[in-house]
């Protein structure tokens, strides 16, 4: 079965990858990822992909579209609702690509994030699967999540600390507890 797997950043896909070449399955990374930003981050992540994949034999396809204006533009004026728009616009474009290349079905490694919202993205990619006329395949690799992170550590992989858009890495400055000030004369 030939399967385009979405790629979101190297060290989600170390167990996506892994999981399905357990199955008998050689699948070919699509990075596509308008939605990271700021460029500096887009770029390290990317070139980590790259560089991931070469390491482990494994074919990339580079969607090299850096969409700061076309994710702003889709997530406006509802920015809470940015996630769904998120997924749409990766999986709409990798079941599109999938389509177009002759591709059996397509996945992603946002299946490994246990942060992401997994119902929704099910629902948005097989709405693309449908649109396009290409199967998706559903993996949950959430259960593997931390064991990929672990590997990605062991690798001395550049490895992010927020999901991409400039929204989830605001979100990531307000959820940190605050630090305790010091006591007075310290």
């Amino acid at each position: 079965m030939k399967t385009l797997l979405h790629v979101c950043c190297a060290p989600c896909s170390i167990v996506c990858i892994d999981t399905l070449r357990q199955e008998g399955i050689e699948p070919v990374g699509y990075w596509y990822n308008p939605n990271i930003h700021p460029m500096k981050e887009y770029k390290m992540r990317k070139n980590t992909m790259v560089e991931y994949a070469k390491s482990i034999g494994m074919k990339l396809e580079v969607n090299n579209e850096y969409g700061l204006r076309l994710f702003i533009e889709g997530v406006y004026p509802d920015f809470d609702r940015r996630c769904g728009f998120c997924y749409a616009l990766r999986f709409d474009e990798t079941a599109r690509y999938a389509a177009e290349h002759g591709y059996d079905c397509f996945t992603s490694t946002l299946f490994v994030s246990p942060y992401q919202n997994q119902g929704l993205m099910r629902e948005t990619a097989e709405r693309a699967a449908a649109k396009y006329g290409v199967q998706y395949l559903h993996r949950d690799f959430s259960p593997r999540f931390h064991e990929g992170q672990d590997k990605a550590r062991e690798l001395g992989l550049y490895m992010q600390n927020y999901c991409g858009c400039v929204f989830s890495e605001e979100d990531r400055y307000r959820k940190r507890p605050k630090k305790k000030k010091a006591e007075a004369g310290a």
